[in-house]
């Protein structure tokens, strides 16, 4: 990459037009990924981005979220990461690639070493100021703890989460990017109209959200009911439109971070 590289906060008009509109010459597959993942490199204007395509022939059907509806909601999730003003999610656009219509996703690179804040620790060692959220041993028996930091930056990202109803947000997909800034990828199961959140993020369980959050969600409410709320029906039903705002008022209403549910798992998997 060269010195014309973007990153997500240095423009972010010019950051969207080379998603959308840049040259995408593909560099290969994340192979971890349960849907086809590709990695690319973006250019135009003499600006260059490394990005992450996901073409919607390569969605994997599921049982609970309409086919070909992924890429959408990858979309739909920056559009509300964005009217939130946290800036959680990379830039996302939906656009046309080698492989057909899909979402385009700015790269994040994690600078070395980037402190991990989320993953597994041995259960009588977890780190202060971490929440431990879930035990494990590995293959020799000895024991683990899931668990995470109990950062201002990652439980911004949980609210987030409560307020898309995301239903994967794994160890895995919480990313520390230049100064310190984290990001959430990997958004294509958010926005069910039922309750569907799976997340790692449960340390702050029942605790009450904090002023930022409060006033953001008062913000946020007026926006879905307004300018968001038309750009978001580009990408979801009207149903679950109406079903995000009802999770940012309830989230108001209660002043806390959602509990764990106990009609189906907690927990995505695998959790990183």
């Amino acid at each position: 990459m060269t010195s014309s590289e973007l990153q997500p906060r240095q423009d972010g008009v010019a950051t969207l037009r080379l998603l959308t509109e840049g040259e995408l010459d593909l560099e290969g597959r994340l192979v971890d990924a349960s849907n086809t993942t590709l990695r690319g490199i973006l250019t135009l204007d003499g600006l260059t981005a490394r990005c992450v395509y996901k073409p919607v022939r390569g969605e994997r059907p599921l049982w609970d979220f309409p086919d070909g509806t992924l890429a959408g909601r990858e979309v739909a999730a920056y559009l509300v990461s964005r009217a939130t003003g946290w800036d959680l999610v990379p830039p996302t656009v939906l656009r046309d690639g080698p492989f057909g219509p899909g979402s385009c996703q700015l790269w994040i690179d994690e600078p070395e070493p980037a402190e991990p804040l989320v993953g597994f620790v041995p259960a009588d060692a977890v780190p202060p100021r971490w929440f431990p959220v879930a035990a494990a041993r590995d293959d020799d028996g000895v024991a683990y703890a899931l668990a995470h930091a109990d950062d201002p930056r990652l439980a911004r990202l949980a609210v987030l989460d409560a307020v898309l109803n995301n239903a994967d947000r794994k160890g895995g997909h919480v990313l520390v990017g230049l100064e310190d800034r984290i990001y959430g990828v990997d958004h294509g199961v958010c926005f069910h109209v039922e309750e569907k959140l799976r997340t790692v993020l449960w340390g702050w369980a029942g605790g009450q959200l904090p002023p930022d959050a409060v006033e953001m969600l008062d913000t946020l409410a007026g926006q879905v009911a307004g300018p968001l709320g038309e750009e978001l029906v580009e990408h979801l039903t009207i149903s679950e439109v109406a079903e995000l705002a009802g999770r940012v008022d309830r989230l108001r209403e209660t002043g806390r971070f959602p509990l764990p549910p106990e009609e189906w798992p907690a927990m995505p998997w695998p959790p990183m």
